[in-house]
C-alpha cells in the first residue's frame, strides 16, 4: 500500500532518494492516481529523485530526462533541471553528455516559468568541460552567465575558472581569478589545480605561496594536493619536504588522498624511503596507496619488492596490475609482463587501454608477433577505442615484430596521430629498409607541424644510413640543432658517422668523432672501424680498433674483426699476431642467444643449451634438419657436375 501524498512529499525531500526500483513503483502509483497533474509538485520532485539516485548507472538519468520532457507543464523552478544537469556532469557515458547537456539547458530557458539560478551554471559548465564540442558550448554558456548577471557569483566564477583551466586558456582562468571580488578556498584550489593540470608547476606553487602569505583563506587538503602534485612535476625534493612540513605544522587534514599525493611526490623526487615512511603511517590504505609504492619500486627496478607488495594487497583493481606490468616492461622483463597478464585474466580482472599498451610493449621487446596479433584481435573484439596511445603501440609492435605491412595498415586507420605515432612509423620503416618511405613520412610529419624528438631523428638518420642518403642525413643532422634545438646524443652521432663512413667520407667521419661533445662509445668507434675495413683504410681502422679494445678488452668480436681486416689486406703476420694475443688473454667468443615464440610463449636458447624441457625432441629435430641439408647440398653438387 502506498503512503498518503503528504508522506510521499516527505519521502522525496529526504536527504537520500529511494532506490530505483522503489522510485519506479512510486512513479507508477502517481500516474495511476492522477497525482502528476499540471499543478502537482510531485513531477519535479520525482525528476530530481530519479536524477540523484544511482549515479553509476545511466538508466535513472534517462528516466529523469524522459519524465521531465513529458510533464504536463514545465516546472516553475530550476531545481529539477539542476538535478539532471548535476547527474549529467558526473555521468561516465560521453554520448549522454553530448546528447543532453545543452538541450536540457535550452529546455530550461524555453520553459517560461523557470529561470537558471546560481546552481545551474556550475553544473552546466562542469558538463561543458567534458562534452566533445566543449570550447564552443562553454563559450556560449559563459555569454549567458554575463547576460543573466551571474558573473559576480563566487560559485559560478569558480565553475567558469574550472572550465577555462580544462578547455580553454589558463590565462582566462587567471583573469577571472584576478577580477573576482570574492575568493573562497575553491577559487584558489581551482587556479592551482589548473596550473598543475597544464604542466605549469612553477605558477601553481607561486599561487600557493601567495595564498598562504595573504592569510585570508586557509589552505585545505585539496590545496595541498595541488601544491604537492606541482612539486612532483618539478622533482624538487627539498621543496617537497617543506610542503610536507607545512601540512603537519598548519593543521591541514591528512586525508588518504593527500598522503597518496605526498607519497607520489617522494617517488617522483627519487626517495622511495620517504614514500615508504608515509605509506606505513596510513591506516586506511587505498588501492592508490599500494599502487603508488609499486610504481616506486618499479621506477628503481626492484621488481621483486614490487611483486611482494602486489601480492600483499588486500584488494586489486586494474591499476596495480597495470603498474606492475609497466614495471616489468620498463625493466625489459617482457616474459614476466605477459605471464602477469595471464594471471590477470585468471583473476577475472577486466583489462583496459593501459593494460593493452603495456602488453603490446612487452610483445615489441620479445618480438612476440603471435601474442601481439592476439592483443589486436582482443581490442577489435571488445571494441576498445583506437586511441593515440593504443594505435601507436600497435604500429610499434607490428614494426618491431617484423610485419611492417600490418604496421602501415594500422598507421593509416589510427584516427588521431601524434608525434609518437609518426615516430613509431618512421623508425619501423627505417628498420625494415624502407628508407625513402621513412624520409617521406618524416617530411610529412614536419609539414603537419608536429615536433620530432630525439627518437624521431634516430629513425630518419638510420634510414639515411641504410640507403646511403648522405645529403639528406647532413640536412636532418643539422635540423636537429638549428631548427628544433634538440641535444644530439650518442646514437645520433653513431648514425651520422656510420652514414659518412659507409659512403667513403672517412675524413669527415673522423672529424665528427673528434668534435663530439662526449667521449665516443663502442658503437661510434665500431661504425668507424667497419667503414675503414670496407674502404681499406688500415691506419684509421687500427686506431678505431685500439679504441674499441680500450673500452672492452674482453670483447672477442673486435679481435676477430681486426684479424680479418689484416687478412683481407694480405697482412698475414699482423692477423696471426692478433689471434695469438687473443689466445694469450684467454678471450673467448660470447655465445649468442636466440628466441622463438610458440603459442604465445617465448623460449630462449644459447649454443649447446640443454635446459629446455623438450631438449631431446629439439636435438632430434635439429639432427633431422642437418641430414636434410646435407642431402640437399649433395644433390646440388651432383647437379652442378652435370652427372644428373
Amino acid at each position: 500500500m502506498m503512503p498518503p501524498p503528504s508522506r510521499l512529499l516527505a519521502l522525496f525531500t529526504a536527504g537520500n532518494p529511494p532506490p530505483l526500483r522503489r522510485l519506479l513503483q512510486l512513479h507508477g502509483h502517481l500516474l495511476v492516481s492522477g497525482l502528476l497533474s499540471s499543478q502537482s509538485p510531485f513531477g519535479p520532485r520525482l525528476v530530481s529523485a530519479f536524477a540523484l539516485t544511482d549515479l553509476a548507472s545511466p538508466r535513472p538519468l534517462l528516466h529523469a530526462l524522459a519524465l521531465l520532457a513529458s510533464l504536463p507543464s514545465p516546472p516553475d523552478s530550476a531545481s529539477p533541471y539542476n538535478s539532471a544537469l548535476r547527474a549529467l556532469s558526473l555521468c561516465t557515458h560521453p554520448h549522454l553528455l553530448d546528447r543532453h547537456s545543452l538541450p536540457l539547458y535550452r529546455a530550461l530557458l524555453r520553459s517560461g516559468s523557470a529561470r537558471p539560478d546560481h546552481l545551474t551554471f556550475p553544473f552546466l559548465l562542469k558538463a561543458c568541460a567534458r562534452v566533445r564540442e566543449r570550447l564552443y558550448s562553454g563559450r556560449a554558456v559563459l555569454a549567458h552567465v554575463t547576460r543573466l548577471g551571474f558573473n559576480s557569483d563566487v560559485f559560478v566564477v569558480n565553475a567558469a575558472m574550472h572550465y577555462w583551466s580544462v578547455c580553454g586558456s589558463i590565462a582566462d582562468a587567471r583573469r577571472l581569478f584576478d577580477e573576482s571580488l570574492v575568493r573562497d578556498v575553491v577559487s584558489w584550489n581551482t587556479l592551482i589545480g589548473g596550473y598543475v593540470r597544464r604542466g605549469l608547476p612553477g605558477e601553481a606553487l607561486e599561487v600557493f605561496w601567495w595564498m598562504s602569505e595573504e592569510g585570508t583563506v586557509r589552505p585545505d587538503e585539496v590545496t595541498m594536493i595541488g601544491a604537492v602534485s606541482g612539486c612532483a612535476q618539478l622533482g624538487d625534493m627539498e621543496l617537497g619536504k617543506r610542503l610536507h612540513e607545512f601540512v603537519e605544522s598548519n593543521g591541514v587534514r591528512c586525508t588518504v588522498r593527500l598522503m597518496n599525493a605526498v607519497m607520489d611526490m617522494y617517488v617522483k623526487c627519487g626517495s622511495l624511503e620517504l614514500a615508504k615512511s608515509v605509506f606505513e603511517r596510513i591506516n586506511s590504505r587505498t588501492v592508490v596507496s599500494w599502487t603508488t609504492m609499486i610504481v616506486g619500486h618499479a621506477r628503481l627496478g626492484t621488481m621483486e619488492d614490487a611483486r611482494k607488495l602486489f601480492d600483499e594487497m588486500p584488494e586489486r583493481d586494474a591499476f596495480p596490475w597495470n603498474a606492475l606490468m609497466a614495471g616489468y616492461v620498463q625493466s625489459k622483463q617482457g616474459k614476466e609482463a605477459i605471464a602477469l597478464f595471464h594471471e590477470m585474466q585468471e583473476a577475472k580482472v577486466a583489462p583496459n587501454e593501459i593494460t593493452m599498451v603495456n602488453l603490446l610493449s612487452a610483445c615489441s621487446q620479445l618480438g612476440a608477433l603471435e601474442m601481439g596479433m592476439w592483443v589486436h584481435h582482443y581490442i577489435e573484439r571488445h571494441q576498445l577505442s583506437l586511441s593515440v596511445a593504443l594505435g601507436t603501440s600497435l604500429v610499434d609492435m607490428y614494426a618491431k615484430c617484423g610485419n611492417i605491412k600490418k604496421a602501415i595498415c594500422v598507421f593509416k586507420v589510427v584516427p588521431e596521430k601524434n608525434a609518437l605515432t609518426w615516430t613509431a612509423m618512421i623508425c619501423g620503416l627505417a628498420n625494415h629498409g624502407h628508407a625513402d618511405e621513412a624520409v617521406e613520412h618524416f617530411r610529412r610529419m614536419i609539414q603537419l607541424g608536429l615536433q620530432p624528438d630525439e627518437i624521431t631523428f634516430i629513425g630518419v638518420l638510420s634510414a639515411c644510413c641504410h640507403a646511403g642518403l648522405v645529403e639528406e642525413g647532413r640536412e636532418f643532422f643539422s635540423l636537429m640543432h638549428s631548427k628544433y634545438h634538440l641535444k644530439r646524443k650518442m646514437k645520433h652521432y653513431s648514425c651520422m658517422i656510420d652514414l659518412l663512413g659507409r659512403a667513403g667520407h672517412l675524413d669527415e667521419a673522423e672529424k665528427l668523432v673528434n668534435s663530439m661533445p662526449m667521449d665516443p662509445d663502442a658503437v661510434v668507434w665500431g661504425a668507424l672501424f667497419f667503414a675503414c675495413r670496407m674502404h681499406g683504410n688500415i691506419t684509421l681502422g687500427e686506431k678505431a680498433a685500439m679504441k674499441l679494445v680500450e673500452l672492452d678488452p674482453s670483447d672477442s668480436g673486435i679481435y676477430v674483426l681486426l684479424a680479418n681486416m689484416y687478412a683481407e689486406a694480405n697482412m698475414r703476420k699482423k692477423a696471426d699476431k692478433v689471434r695469438a694475443v687473443m689466445r694469450h688473454l684467454g678471450v673467448e667468443k660470447v655465445p649468442g642467444c636466440s628466441c622463438i615464440e610458440l603459442n604465445g610463449v617465448v623460449h630462449e636458447f644459447i649454443v649447446k643449451d640443454k635446459s629446455h624441457v623438450e631438449t631431446n625432441a629439439i636435438y632430434d629435430c635439429l639432427h633431422e634438419i642437418t641430414l636434410q641439408i646435407r642431402h640437399t647440398t649433395r644433390m646440388i653438387d651432383i647437379s652442378a657436375t652435370g652427372i644428373v
